[in-house]
């Protein structure tokens, strides 16, 4: 896990190659496994192939999205807040169950933040998902994860650039 965790980097260029099925199987098993609060499991999820889809889900907000575009797959990860009051800390963990999964698999990702992100003066980028994929109105869109073969791979940080200074122990000062 420490080695998934030094080389994982946020990646926003993919090659065009498909993700095969038994690969997606594994994804889908992974998000499945995601721990949740009291095992409420407040999340659902989209997962997106198609290319005019995610080609509109690019366009959910003005930054920060447009790499969907050139994406084999989003998951789009929805909470229940009528589930559970901690369904974006559950789906904020299976987002990254995720990302660490596709890590694991040679897959690069990229978190898109939607809740609380607008798309335009007029609409929040939630609002333009729930309309592109025809979501229930009590399902909230926590995050949309963008994956793919990555086209550009950048290192994982190195250790000395670390923030130690965060970390304290026993009391904060």
């Amino acid at each position: 896990m420490l080695e998934i965790l030094r080389r994982r980097r946020s990646v926003r260029h993919y090659t065009p190659q498909p993700i095969p099925a038994d690969v997606m199987d594994q994804l889908k098993e992974a998000v499945l496994r995601s721990p949740s609060s009291r095992g409420l499991d407040p999340w659902e999820f989209i997962f997106v192939t198609d290319k005019d889809l995610l080609a509109r889900l690019a366009t959910a907000k003005p930054h920060g999205a447009h790499f969907l575009r050139d994406a084999a797959l989003g998951v789009v990860v929805l909470g229940d807040e009528g589930k559970a009051d901690t369904w974006v800390e559950d789906c904020s963990i299976a987002s990254i169950i995720l990302q660490l999964t596709c890590e694991s698999l040679g897959l690069g990702s990229c978190w898109v933040q939607i809740r609380m992100r607008a798309c335009d003066e007029s609409a929040s980028a939630e609002a333009r998902v729930r309309e592109i994929l025809n979501i229930p109105a009590h399902l909230r869109v926590e995050s949309i994860i963008s994956i793919g073969y990555p086209a550009k791979a950048p290192k994982g940080h190195p250790r000395e650039n670390l923030k130690d200074h965060t970390i304290k122990t026993d009391t904060y000062a």
